[in-house]
């Protein structure tokens, strides 16, 4: 290989490369000059064996995609034999999501307790394990005792050429005002919160909630009879965008869980990277800043959330510059940019 050819990662798993964290991860390695190749094997277990048999190209790093828990054990091994250094960005905690999440079995039982030792055996293996915030960051070492500085935090993000900012002049006192949530209705984005606080809101608000989930049968039954409610089904992914920007004030999550309180949801870095004020619950994982587009209240607070958009909608011709302020914030702390610092870091830190 020529001195002056780029340094390539090996991408390990059965992972999908359209999905968004993905292609933006993919994206900042070529932005760093790194060439990008997939392994993605037939069996998991035993993706080491494929890999020596069909001589899988041997790159400077190995990357273990979000979700694939299942693919580092294998990957570790064929990454070890050769000295080479493997990172893991698992975005999503089995053991959180099972046990605090979703309370499928608890942390005492012999499932939970049989499950946090195989995530803790499968998050040492790594050389670098990702968190997508420093409270996943700090979750990571506090229950599975991975140290500190195997630790990096490399942001969501937003794939920027889709979720941009637009055109967007103050509304029109006499246009409907519009406050819009799009999720998956899982407990930890608390919408009947949403739903609960667009009763109680005093303002003519249009609240729409996109999309279908365990929780959204309990929200339309909150929202029986009240004509400023509105459900429609999940959009696809490419239309998102003009939706946004169709709204005239994003929602975010309100759930009152640990893990609510660890994590940043796509809507939020879509929204902000559309340039479209949000209003989400308060949380130690965004960055501290004077940027007034993103608005925090209280977990859990109906009222808080209702009085936040009628005041929003009493001040609607600030938007445009409360949209100025969101894509600010947005680009300091999650921009491309920002992103690819932090990928460089971690992998000049190996």
């Amino acid at each position: 290989m020529a001195r002056d050819a780029p340094r390539s990662v090996l991408w390990w798993g059965r992972f999908d490369p359209d999905y968004s964290r993905n292609r933006i991860l993919r994206q900042a390695f070529s932005n760093l000059g790194w060439r990008v190749i997939d392994f993605r094997p037939q069996i998991s277990s035993i993706a080491d064996i494929q890999a020596k048999l069909t001589h899988v190209e041997t790159p400077e790093l190995v990357w273990v995609p979000a979700f694939r828990q299942r693919d580092v054990a294998a990957a570790a091994r064929w990454a070890a034999s050769r000295n080479i250094p493997l990172i893991f960005d698992p975005l999503i905690s089995a053991y959180d999501k099972q046990v605090f999440e979703r309370s499928k079995f608890s942390s005492t039982s012999v499932k939970g307790r049989k499950l946090l030792a195989w995530e803790t055996h499968i998050l040492k293996a790594a050389d670098r394990v990702i968190a997508d915030t420093n409270g996943h960051a700090e979750f990571f070492t506090d229950t599975f005792a991975v140290p500190k500085e195997k630790i990096g935090v490399v942001a969501v993000g937003a794939e920027e050429a889709l979720f941009k900012p637009a055109e967007s002049p103050a509304p029109s006192r006499a246009e409907p005002f519009e406050a819009l949530f799009y999720g998956s209705f899982i407990g930890l984005q608390a919408p009947h919160i949403i739903v609960e606080a667009a009763k109680r809101c005093t303002a003519p608000v249009l609240w729409t909630l996109i999309g279908e989930g365990p929780e959204r049968p309990r929200c339309e039954e909150l929202a029986a009879g009240q004509d400023n409610i509105v459900f429609t089904p999940p959009l696809p992914y490419l239309e998102i965008p003009a939706r946004i920007h169709k709204a005239d004030v994003l929602l975010g999550i309100f759930g009152e869980s640990d893990k609510a309180a660890r994590v940043i949801p796509n809507k939020v870095y879509q929204s902000l990277a559309c340039g479209k004020p949000v209003v989400t619950r308060r949380s130690s994982a965004y960055p501290v800043s004077d940027e007034k587009g993103l608005m925090q209240i209280a977990a859990g607070d109906a009222d808080s959330l209702a009085t936040q958009v009628a005041q929003l909608y009493e001040n609607r011709d600030q938007l445009p510059s409360l949209g100025t302020d969101a894509r600010a914030y947005y680009d300091a702390n999650f921009g491309a940019r920002t992103i690819d610092s932090q990928l460089k870091r971690i992998i000049e830190h190996l």
